[in-house]
Formats: structure tokens, C-alpha cells, sequence
């Protein structure tokens, strides 16, 4: 028996209570350990998709299942634990008074405690490359360490998948090509909300383009980038003298 996609969302239409439509219907499917870029331009609806992965936003049309449990009152927070958010920006995560206290808050709540609780956030911290910040404060940090801290708070909870808003932006390169190294080494679905299109392509083999509350395509990320009618056509730009052939895109 094969096992269930990570993230299945079926005819999911969304309208806020002024009557804003923002999805139309979007239908994908993410398997097991891909990595997914969601592109599209601002006021596609990406946003609001995000919110309707873990239940913090409900009530439209469709469904969406992840790891074959649906998203709904009923397994609310298993969904919540097994869909980690990692917001744009890590201060709205990062509240505690130290690194190893937020990454320890989420498994804490969930009755981990004693060894088997500092063992997962040590492995958590380990996987970012943070272990040896765990007893500093989180606004001592850099804004990238701050991010790497946030994704560790979520790894701590041993996500199904792992969800990123914007995870390049405000990093310096440097910054972006570890945070980088360590999405890479990850045994964990990722889909990466983000307009960071050369951040995608280094990243995600497979790219889904929402735009206007629809998916308007779905396949490799290169081919996506290439097709310039496409790109124009949902308002996405690559950056001046980018060339999407010319990178090697990872696992």
C-alpha cells in the first residue's frame, strides 16, 4: 500500500466574510519528501492557502488532507503538528527568553518532558546548525540565526510538512545559502511559499504557479521559469540577466 501524499487539497474555494474571493477552486497534490515551490504574484491567494493547510483558516468549499488525516476540528491538532509554519518574519515565533525555551515551547505544550524533550530539541537545533546558541537570548541573534531558530522550533514538533513563507528574504547571501544547505538536508515535505524565483529553482524541483486563486501550472520548476509567456502572463519576473537554464537544480 502506497502511503498517503503528504498535502492533497481538492477544489478548496475560499471568500473572506466581505466577500472577497480569494481561491477559486485549487487542486495539487504534494507526495512524500518533495519539495514544492508556490509561486504567483501578490494577491493570488497564496496566503490564504498557507492558512488553510493547518486549520487556522476553514469554513470553504473543497478539502485538504495531510497525510491522509482531514484538516477539520476533528484532528485538529495532530493537523497542527504535523503542518509547520514557518512565518516571513522569525520575531513571530521567537518569544521566549531563550533559543532552547522556544524551540522546547511547542513539544512542551504537546507533554514531552524531561530528557526525551531536551534530546528533541537538541536534535531540532542540531539540524539547523544552532545547538550551541541553545542558552542565549533570541534577540541576540542575527536575523538569519533567528530564522534558522524559527524552522527549529517547528522541527521540533516532527512535521510531515514543513511550510516556508518568504525564507530568503532579508538574508544575506550568506545567510540564504545555509538556510539553503539545511531545507537540503531535511527528511521532511517542503513547500515554499516565495518570490525569491532563483531561491525556488536552486530548492524545489517541481513549482506550482497560484494566480488569481487557481493553479495555473504545476511542473518543474526550470521548465516554469523558461516559458516566458507564462512568466509574463502571472506577473513574474527573474531577475535581470537570469537565466533559468543555467543553474543545476538539487534533489
Amino acid at each position: 500500500m502506497t502511503a498517503a501524499p503528504s498535502l492533497d487539497v481538492a477544489g478548496l474555494a475560499f471568500a473572506y466574510p466581505d466577500g472577497h474571493q480569494a481561491l477559486f477552486g485549487v487542486d495539487f497534490s504534494v507526495g512524500r519528501g518533495e519539495r514544492v515551490a508556490l509561486l504567483g504574484p501578490n494577491g493570488a491567494g497564496k496566503t490564504t492557502l498557507v492558512l488553510h493547510l493547518n486549520g487556522i483558516l476553514t469554513g470553504g468549499a473543497g478539502s485538504v488532507t495531510v497525510a491522509g488525516l482531514p484538516v477539520g476540528k476533528r484532528h485538529m491538532a495532530e493537523i497542527r503538528r504535523r503542518v509547520g509554519i514557518v512565518f516571513q518574519d522569525p520575531d513571530d515565533q521567537l518569544f521566549m527568553p531563550t533559543v532552547r525555551e522556544d524551540v522546547a515551547f511547542g513539544p512542551a505544550a504537546a507533554g514531552l518532558k524531561g530528557a526525551e524533550l531536551e534530546a528533541r530539541v537538541l536534535r531540532a537545533l542540531g539540524q539547523v546548525g544552532m545547538a550551541e546558541f541553545a542558552d542565549r537570548p533570541p534577540h541576540h541573534l542575527s536575523f538569519g540565526q533567528r530564522r534558522r531558530v524559527a524552522v527549529a522550533t517547528v522541527l521540533a514538533m516532527e512535521p510531515e510538512i514543513l511550510v516556508l513563507d518568504e525564507p530568503s528574504s532579508n538574508l544575506d547571501p550568506a545567510s540564504r545559502r545555509e538556510l539553503a544547505d539545511i531545507l537540503r538536508s531535511l527528511d521532511v515535505t517542503v513547500l515554499m511559499v516565495t518570490h525569491d524565483l532563483p531561491y525556488a529553482l536552486e530548492l524545489c524541483p517541481r513549482a506550482l504557479i497560484l494566480s488569481e486563486g487557481v493553479i495555473a501550472a504545476d511542473g518543474a520548476t526550470g521548465e516554469l521559469l523558461a516559458d516566458e509567456d507564462l512568466m509574463s502572463a502571472h506577473r513574474l519576473e527573474l531577475p535581470f540577466g537570469f537565466d533559468p537554464k543555467s543553474v543545476k537544480v538539487g534533489r
